[in-house]
């Protein structure tokens, strides 16, 4: 049954703390079984009232006494076991939660980015707030009170039998037709708060769709549109709650009235019996003690066990989101890689994307740099550049072939180790809500304060980041939005230069800079790039004239490669990219006899190697662009 299975994964999280859980509920038993034990006292006193006209008096009272001593003591032990639960449940709870989040947290940012592609942030951060929020409310609700009430209701109430089985029975009676009731409700309402849940969902990744784009919302006068799509869905989630709440309202006005019913039942029973002989005023008293004890417990165990139902979508979703299995993995015995010397190799890779077209991504894809290589990756959009880079840094793992650093495979080296070794620069430059300092340390945490100025320098940042209201204790805003974006992609270039990683990529890194700015930090680039291999992903073709190796991709796959002024001698894809961007004064002077011999260090292959045939082009993903 799926309530059992996931509410049995809520308890399996206190697994850390197993103890302490066990503690809780032996006091829990305790507190239910000193419960029981009260009413049976009560019923004892009451007899021995109603026998004293038949015994000497201080027998009477010694028997009293007798019993409010032990009545005492059963009261303050169950004071005690109660201070226990309360105070240790609570604790218990909130660190649980807080560690329920950190594995939920920590799980999500390891997953690759096509789960990120394919799941809204808004969303995944709804799952994962509501989760631990659920979370926290069964673990402290189910160990402050509702644990000594199951204990109550599975064991000791039969146990009451053996006090007067008739009046017993009816308990059970009524008892086993509350639980039948419980039952058929969430038989007959589980699926439609399943679909209440995912309107939950959709509200969540419509909000923070719509928060994330304030800019454009306002550009295209999107406010009313916005709000009505947004009421919609409320609208559609009411819709769905409502046939909910009504049947566990109706469940909620029949056990309230159960109370009344069951006081009723035992009263006329036990009279029955009282004038029969079979049943004595304690037993009567007891029992009654017993039926209001029990349908008060069931009234709260009610609301537990709706809120139960209400939340097990949530964290079945909650559950999903962790069973959700990286498809990049890190083996058992990978090791650290240390800092690489840069030597990189692409053998026959092939990848494609889950759930695409079923055409490679990048197909057959061979090359190989020695270290302090600078390659060129050009071609038109969708042409495999950036999808072979998210490879090389392990984004995703190709179907076949291997990636090689060093002469390793990239599969049988940690993932810290690797990334720890590359540097990246994207086109689109991302940043944290925090300071500029923070952002430029993403790296290298332990960088000095002068390191960090020199390497802002060196990306022409310096200037514009001691213009900041608070230099570089500056926070800038969301995702940077508070920064131009000439000045993120400064700062990105600043982080690269301060991690001073043995491998580049550089994607597009200066395309939101205008003309000056971006030849100063052509310039810091350079200084940069020196001794290192880097790999530049460019659409702007002036930018990769002095690139060791040039790489022409077309359909996932290369189909030219060599220096610049050989590729354009050529006449072939890339001559043709040239005169339509740079035009007949990017020709080279004279054509060399023989052709131009490609850089030393640098493995090409030769023409007749290359792929002569084209496949459906597949644009690059923006999972791992």
């Amino acid at each position: 049954m799926e309530f059992v299975r996931i509410y049995s994964r809520v308890l399996g999280l206190l697994r850390p703390e197993c103890r302490l859980a066990i503690t809780l509920a032996v006091a829990n038993v305790l507190v239910a079984v000193l419960a029981y034990v009260e009413p049976v006292l009560f019923g004892r006193i009451v007899d021995v009232l109603a026998k004293g006209s038949d015994r000497p008096p201080e027998q009477t009272w010694s028997d009293a006494i007798r019993l409010l001593a032990i009545w005492g003591g059963v009261g303050l032990g169950g004071i005690l076991a109660n201070i226990l639960v309360s105070l240790h449940a609570d604790r218990l709870a909130h660190r649980r939660r807080l560690a329920a989040m950190a594995l939920f947290f920590e799980h999500v940012l390891s997953l690759p980015t096509a789960f990120h592609s394919e799941s809204h942030s808004g969303r995944v951060l709804k799952i994962m707030l509501s989760g631990v929020d659920s979370l926290f409310g069964v673990w402290l609700a189910f160990f402050r009170e509702h644990l000594a009430t199951f204990v109550a209701i599975l064991v000791l109430l039969p146990l009451s039998l053996s006090m007067n089985w008739r009046l017993g029975l009816l308990l059970v009676v009524l008892i086993a037709a509350f639980a039948v009731l419980t039952a058929l409700v969430i038989a007959r309402t589980e699926r439609r708060q399943g679909k209440v849940e995912e309107y939950h969902a959709r509200l969540a990744t419509r909000a923070g769709d719509a928060l994330g784009n304030v800019p454009l919302i306002h550009s295209y006068v999107r406010l009313a549109a916005e709000a009505r799509a947004l009421a919609y869905t409320m609208r559609r989630v009411l819709a769905a709650q409502y046939p909910v709440l009504n049947l566990w309202a109706l469940v909620s006005v029949l056990t309230r009235a159960a109370s009344t019913i069951t006081v009723v039942s035992i009263f006329l029973l036990g009279t029955w019996l009282n004038l029969r002989g079979q049943a004595s005023v304690g037993e009567i008293v007891s029992f009654m003690g017993f039926a209001t004890l029990l349908i008060g417990r069931l009234d709260h165990a009610m609301g537990f066990v709706s809120r139960l139902f209400f939340q097990m979508h949530g964290l079945a979703q909650f559950f999903s989101v962790l069973d959700t299995e990286s498809s990049v993995k890190q083996k058992p015995d990978a090791q650290t890689l240390g800092r690489a010397r840069g030597d990189v190799e692409f053998y026959h890779v092939t990848f494609a994307y889950e759930g695409g077209s079923g055409v490679p991504a990048i197909h057959d894809l061979t090359f190989s740099v020695k270290a302090g290589t600078t390659v060129a990756l050009v071609g038109s959009t969708g042409a495999g550049k950036s999808t072979a880079m998210a490879l090389l840094h392990r984004l995703a793992d190709p179907q076949s072939g291997t990636i090689r650093i060093d002469g390793i495979d990239i599969r049988d080296i940690t993932l810290d180790s690797l990334r720890q070794n590359i540097g990246v620069v994207f086109q689109d430059t991302t940043m944290f809500f925090r300071t500029i300092a923070d952002n430029l340390r993403v790296g290298r945490p332990e960088a000095t304060d002068e390191e960090l100025i020199a390497a802002a320098k060196l990306a022409e940042a310096h200037d514009f980041i001691v213009r900041q209201p608070r230099g570089y204790e500056t926070r800038v805003g969301e995702r940077g939005v508070t920064l131009s974006g000439g000045e993120r992609q400064r700062i990105a270039i600043a982080r690269a230069l301060l991690k001073d990683p043995p491998i580049l990529i550089l994607d597009e890194a200066t395309s939101a800079l205008d003309a000056a700015t971006e030849a100063r930090v052509q310039t810091a680039l350079h200084a940069l790039m020196a001794g290192r291999t880097t790999f530049i992903i460019a659409h702007r073709l002036s930018t990769v004239r002095e690139a060791d190796l040039i790489l022409v991709f077309k359909d996932g796959a290369v189909r030219e490669r060599g220096t610049f002024d050989d590729l354009v001698r050529r006449g072939g894809l890339f001559a043709n990219l040239v005169r339509t961007q740079l035009g007949p004064a990017a020709q080279p002077a004279a054509p060399a006899a023989g052709g131009m011999a490609p850089a030393a260090g640098v493995g090409v292959a030769d023409e007749a190697d290359e792929p002569v045939d084209s496949t459906t082009a597949v644009p690059d993903s923006p999972r791992l662009a």
